[in-house]
C-alpha cells in the first residue's frame, strides 16, 4: 500500500468516527489499513511525524488521534 493511499484511508476512517470517539488504539489503525502490525507501525509513525496524527497517553495506554480533537483538546494548551 502506498503511503498517500494509507494516509487518505486513515484520515477518512477517523473523520467518520469522530462523532463517537476521538482516540484509537494502534490495532484499530492496523485494521483500517488492513496491514500487518510492523508495516502499519511504519505508516502510523510517519503520520505522527507529519502531524496528521498525534499520540495520546494515559500513562499506561498509548492511543492515536487527529490533532485538536477530543474532550481534552481545548484544555491541553492551557497554562
Amino acid at each position: 500500500m502506498e503511503y498517500e493511499e494509507a494516509k487518505a484511508k486513515i484520515v477518512e476512517a477517523l473523520t467518520k468516527k469522530l462523532k463517537s470517539k476521538s482516540k484509537f488504539y494502534f490495532n484499530d489503525l492496523s485494521k483500517i489499513l488492513e496491514l500487518k502490525p510492523r508495516e502499519a507501525k511504519k505508516i502510523v509513525n510517519k503520520l505522527v511525524e507529519e502531524g496528521v496524527l498525534e499520540y495520546w497517553s494515559s500513562g499506561s495506554t498509548t492511543m492515536y488521534g487527529m490533532p485538536g480533537t477530543g474532550k481534552q483538546a481545548s484544555a491541553e494548551h492551557e497554562d
